[in-house]
C-alpha cells in the first residue's frame, strides 16, 4: 500500500513532465507522416522535372517548387532528428566522468539545446512581428512602410507565393525543436523514463552517432 502510494505521489509530482512526453510523440508522429509526404513530393517533382526537359516542355516553377520541399524537409527532419537524439555529440569529457557526473553534463548540454530553441522562437517573434502587422490591420504595405519589414510583402519568383508562407516553417521548427529539446530534458534529469520511439527503426543510432 506504501508503495502504490509513493508512485502515485511521484506520478501526480511529475505529470507535467508526462504530457510533456506525449506532447512530443504527437509531434514527432507527425513529423514522420510530414517527412514522407516532402519526400514523396521532391521526387516527383524531380521526376517531372527530368520527363518535360527531356521532352523539351521544361515546367519553369518546378526547380523552385523543389528547393523549397528541400528545405521544409530540412528543417522538419532538423527537429525530428533532435527528438530521435541523433544530434552529433564529442564525449571526449563525458568518458572520463563518472556515470553521475556524465549524466549531469549531459542534462547541462540539453538544457543549452532548449535555450537555443527558446531563443529562436524569441527571435522569431521579434521577425515575423504578429503584433506589428495585425496593428496595421493586416496590410503589408503599410507596415513595411514604417517597419522596413518587407516579409509580408515579397513573393517567391515563379511560383507568385506570399515568402512569408514558405518561410514559415522556421518558427515551426523552433517550437517543435524547442518541445522536443524540453521533452529530452526531463528524461535526462531523471524526472521521467524514457519514452519509447515508434514509427522509426533506429537500432542503435544513438550510439553509433555519438
Amino acid at each position: 500500500m506504501q508503495t502504490s502510494t509513493t508512485d502515485n505521489q511521484e506520478t501526480s509530482r511529475h505529470g507535467w513532465a508526462r504530457g510533456l512526453q506525449r506532447t512530443s510523440s504527437g509531434i514527432l508522429s507527425a513529423e514522420r507522416k510530414a517527412l514522407m509526404l516532402l519526400m514523396g513530393g521532391v521526387t516527383l517533382l524531380i521526376l517531372l522535372n527530368v520527363v518535360t526537359r527531356y521532352t523539351g516542355m521544361p515546367i519553369y516553377w518546378v526547380d523552385e517548387a523543389a528547393v523549397y520541399l528541400v528545405v521544409w524537409l530540412s528543417f522538419v527532419g532538423a527537429s525530428a532528428m533532435t527528438r530521435l537524439r541523433l544530434d552529433f555529440a564529442v564525449t571526449l569529457l563525458t568518458d572520463m566522468l563518472g556515470q553521475r557526473a556524465a549524466r549531469h553534463v549531459k542534462a547541462a548540454a540539453t538544457a543549452g539545446v532548449l535555450f537555443f530553441g527558446l531563443a529562436m522562437i524569441a527571435l522569431c517573434w521579434v521577425w515575423l512581428d504578429p503584433v506589428g502587422i495585425a496593428r496595421h490591420g493586416f496590410d503589408a504595405k503599410a507596415y513595411a512602410e514604417e517597419s522596413f519589414n518587407f516579409l509580408y510583402t515579397e513573393r517567391t519568383q515563379t511560383l507568385n507565393w506570399p515568402i512569408w508562407v514558405v518561410q514559415l516553417v522556421i518558427p515551426l521548427f523552433s517550437l517543435t525543436f524547442t518541445v522536443h529539446a524540453a521533452a529530452n530534458l526531463v528524461e535526462d534529469m531523471g524526472l521521467v523514463p524514457r519514452a519509447a520511439i515508434k514509427g522509426f527503426d533506429l537500432g542503435n543510432a544513438e550510439e553509433t552517432v555519438n
